[in-house]
């Protein structure tokens, strides 16, 4: 295997790490959720499930380049769920508070894509399908934003 190609299947299991970490936080959320917020509950499912798209899509990739798919969360991730943890015990799991730590979650997803996208190495093809799911994620990021902030106006 040439080293654009270890380099690519490298990015792709950083990004493959960060929608595992994007499925446990937002599985988090959504079982942390006040019965009354119904609607976040069904919102955290939604971008759960985009990520599982993104987790197939880019494992097929990374087979497709000859390499191993990562498994498990990076340690970002992790250090996210703690915050998010530590976060819920002071707060009560509030809304804005909930909705505060996927913000940041979505954050992080951004500059993962864009980290991978600043790469000059990568196919033209895989530089545009990375590119799709992260507008994607944007759109979730920018959902998750006004939910927020509908609650600090509310």
């Amino acid at each position: 295997m040439d080293s654009n190609n270890e380099n690519t299947i490298e990015i792709l299991n950083d990004l493959i790490r960060i929608n595992n970490d994007r499925i446990e936080g937002y599985n988090r959320a959504a079982k942390e959720t006040q019965e009354e917020d119904e609607d976040l509950r069904i919102l955290f499912h939604r971008m759960t499930g985009e990520s599982r798209i993104y987790l197939k899509e880019l494992t097929q990739e990374v087979q497709r380049l000859g390499g191993e798919p990562a498994e498990g969360t990076t340690g970002s991730g992790k250090l996210y769920r703690a915050w998010m943890e530590v976060k819920a015990t002071f707060t009560g799991n509030d809304r804005k508070s909930t909705l505060s730590a996927c913000e940041f979650g979505e954050d992080t997803a951004q500059r993962a894509y864009e980290l991978a996208l600043a790469e000059d190495d990568l196919p033209l093809g895989l530089a545009e399908f990375l590119s799709s799911q992260k507008a994607a994620l944007k759109t979730s990021h920018d959902e998750i934003k006004r939910y927020r902030d509908e609650d600090s106006t509310g």
